[in-house]
């Protein structure tokens, strides 16, 4: 199946015989995911607050939290466009679509578990590719699922994930690295475990909201300018209700003296924690969810941040349809976000960043758009893309020719 990088709309080429078959990809969602790209790499890179006045900088205000989500939403978008878009797949499609995904799945966390090996502790980056192989093994059971299963899905995960990780956290183990790696996986399987289900910094339990959500997105006719549009104000309207009832039961209903009153901290703290987000925050009161702060994975922060995602989104899908030609720069990084995200942490490892920040986030951000621009005119696919899509791809086909072999007659 292959969707269009040439035009947002639902568009077809013609195959073999005059047939019609959908483009590779909509130009909309890679740019998104370019921008995610941009997000993460200016949160990893760059000073989360001023120096002199102490408050958030733009990349913060931004990014932070919400470019994250950003992917994992589009990741989820783009598992319903390879398992059948607006027509899932079924039957011995459908268990190979669920074969290639489980592999994917455990290539990219064995990625992940390696890149770890290369950071330190104190790097300000976690390494979110292992959190990913969780992810999709999570997803693999709701590829045949359409999108009002998907979304009320979400919306489950959006309640019971945070109530879990507030019920459960205090009897957790602790947190075992922001990177972790082969060793911690063998040496302490629970708490690593544990920590990528819950109690970590993208925890999968949590970002099954997203995913689901986007998996949704992706079942709908993306390439129709009302779905675009649709998609835009329901996740501006989103954010901003969720971000509202927040600041009203914070702010208005006395949650902000609850929770310094259930808190080991003093007023200082709560409220850096109310602008930075944390995982500081109490689990002795229930006002705790009442947070939408960026990385506290309570309700209110993951639909803030869902609809966030959703408007970017629909916004760029939109923008493509008129100047999609214009989005190359976005778009070809997004059609490479794991080559590219890797190259990104393995050049924060060296920690050359820290001195002159925006020198360096300057540098990687040309670096990754002329590579994958020049990268994408000459080859098409990313090259870690290209690597685990061949090994996805021959499960795939092995799958789907052993259960022709196993079939009547």
């Amino acid at each position: 199946m292959r969707w269009s990088v040439r035009t947002a709309g639902a568009v077809a080429s013609r195959g073999p015989r005059g047939a019609r078959r959908p483009y590779h990809r909509l130009v909309g969602v890679d740019a998104a995911r370019g921008l995610a790209l941009i997000g993460l790499m200016s949160v990893h890179i760059l000073p989360s607050y001023d120096h002199e006045t102490l408050e958030p900088t733009w990349s913060h205000i931004l990014f932070s939290g919400d470019s994250a989500a950003l992917f994992a939403l589009l990741a989820g978008v783009g598992l319903a466009l390879a398992s059948g878009g607006t027509r899932p797949h079924g039957d011995r499609e459908l268990a190979a679509d669920r074969v290639a995904l489980v592999v994917r799945a455990v290539l990219i966390a064995v990625l992940g578990l390696g890149i770890g090996s290369l950071m330190s502790d104190d790097l300000p980056a976690d390494n979110i590719l292992i959190y990913y192989g969780v992810f999709f093994l999570l997803a693999a059971p709701f590829l045949r699922s359409g999108p009002r299963t998907l979304f009320g899905s979400a919306a489950v995960f959006l309640v019971t994930a945070p109530v879990l990780m507030q019920v459960l956290r205090d009897n957790l183990p602790g947190f075992v690295s922001g990177n972790p790696t082969f060793g911690d996986l063998l040496t302490q399987p629970v708490a690593t475990t544990t920590q990528l289900l819950l109690t970590g910094t993208y925890p999968a339990l949590a970002y099954l909201t997203y995913l689901l959500a986007g998996m949704g997105l992706g079942r709908l006719d993306l390439g129709s300018r009302a779905i675009q549009l649709r998609l835009m104000v329901v996740g501006v309207g989103l954010s901003a209700c969720a971000q509202v009832v927040s600041y009203v039961l914070i702010h208005g209903a006395g949650g902000y003296e609850r929770l310094l009153a259930a808190s080991s901290g003093d007023e200082e703290e709560l409220a850096d924690v109310l602008v930075w987000g944390s995982d500081w925050l109490p689990t002795e009161t229930w006002w705790s969810l009442a947070v939408a702060t960026p990385h506290t994975n309570a309700p209110l922060a993951i639909a803030a941040s869902l609809g966030t995602g959703m408007a970017v989104l629909g916004l760029f899908l939109l923008i493509s349809r008129v100047v999609g030609s214009w989005l190359l720069p976005l778009s070809a990084m997004g059609s490479m976000t794991l080559s590219l995200y890797t190259a990104h942490l393995v050049a924060l490892s060296f920690e050359v960043h820290y001195d002159r920040p925006y020198l360096w986030f300057t540098i990687q951000l040309v670096a990754a758009v002329l590579f994958a621009v020049a990268w994408r005119r000459a080859l098409g696919q990313g090259p870690l893309e290209r690597m685990v899509g061949a090994v996805a791809k021959g499960a795939r086909r092995r799958s789907l020719a052993a259960s022709a072999g196993a079939g009547p007659g």
